[in-house]
């Protein structure tokens, strides 16, 4: 039993050290050896200390914070094509981040998201997720394609017939062999490597765990991330530093193992091993240097792979209160 409440208690006083004011926050609190960092009020910034404190527990309660804070996030919008943009991710990643941030106030984007009404007519979102890069590029993109669902939904801008058609879709691509996308990708001699794979399958298992429907092959989806733990075919800082690669992993196995019995043991000793190197980083890190902690929407990464082993780790992982991960109340992140 680890009591990490002081854990909890540092990384809301990193939020806090990014604070500009209401509803505005920097991403990074230092300039990078390039000089391309933006260091004001940041469309990652603002979404993921909001997205930390409502996960741990100390989201706003002022009306006018958090009236700020919708109205910081609002204005990150392209009024024309309803995107949000910043420049290290693609707009759709952007638009459906920031959506998503919005959701947990309740509130919404001021303009329809116009650009993504393309892929709405028949036959246009089947084109789009065929046109992605599931071989060489699966992870990037599935920022794309995950992002289209999730902003989509949280602004009621698809229909019911768009959105089965999104998972039939995906239930018709799955690849048989590693219970990810797109069936035969992983196969190909120039594909991408297999965490790869993994860490893309993540953005649109949210987006079936959300919508409450199925995996096709969840057994393969377990097989796949124990075996990629076991060989070390995964990024080698996993447990080791604040990233996003942690909560793809966890979550990919948590969640296949709620729809199979499937090596169900294994499952949990494989999750207590990543939680006792994380919890080595979490009581060794730097507080005031880390690059990793001291960029929010990296250390929003490493908070939602706390909260979701919080959960499967029933009284091993112990705090005031229980971490809420925000994907069980909306997708995306």
């Amino acid at each position: 039993m680890d009591h990490i409440q002081d854990i909890i208690d540092r990384i809301e006083q990193v939020v806090q050290s990014h604070r500009l004011a209401d509803g505005q926050y920097r991403r990074w609190l230092w300039q990078n050896a390039t000089g391309s960092r933006d260091l004001g009020p940041n469309p990652y910034g603002c979404a993921d200390a909001a997205n930390i404190l409502y996960t741990i527990n100390r989201f706003p309660r002022d009306l006018e914070e958090r009236q700020a804070w919708v109205q910081t996030l609002q204005s990150f919008q392209d009024p024309e094509s309803g995107l949000f943009h910043e420049a290290t991710h693609t707009p759709y990643h952007t638009t459906a981040h920031c959506v998503a941030a919005l959701e947990l106030f309740d509130a919404a984007p001021l303009h329809p998201l116009t650009e993504m009404h393309r892929h709405l007519p028949t036959g246009k979102l089947e084109e789009f997720l065929d046109s992605l890069d599931w071989v060489e590029n699966p992870w990037g993109d599935s920022h794309k394609g995950a992002g289209l669902y999730a902003a989509m939904v949280l602004t009621d801008e698809g229909n019911g017939d768009w959105y089965q058609r999104y998972f039939q879709w995906l239930w018709d691509n799955g690849d048989p062999d590693t219970g990810f996308w797109k069936q035969g990708a992983p196969r190909q001699p120039d594909a991408a490597p297999l965490y790869q794979f993994m860490a893309g399958g993540f953005h649109y298992l949210f987006n079936l765990e959300y919508a409450k429907m199925p995996l096709r092959y969840p057994e393969k989806v377990i097989d796949c991330c124990l075996e990629m733990y076991d060989t070390d075919n995964i990024l080698p800082y996993m447990g080791k530093k604040c990233s996003f690669i942690d909560i793809d992993w966890v979550y990919c196995l948590t969640r296949a193992s709620r729809q199979t019995p499937h090596r169900h043991q294994e499952v949990k000793e494989h999750l207590r091993r990543l939680w006792r190197t994380s919890l080595d980083f979490w009581r060794s890190v730097d507080w005031d240097k880390d690059e990793s902690v001291h960029d929010l929407h990296t250390l929003f990464g490493e908070i939602c792979a706390l909260a979701e082993l919080q959960q499967a780790l029933p009284g091993e992982i112990i705090t005031h209160r229980p971490l809420r991960l925000v994907l069980d109340r909306r997708p995306f992140i």
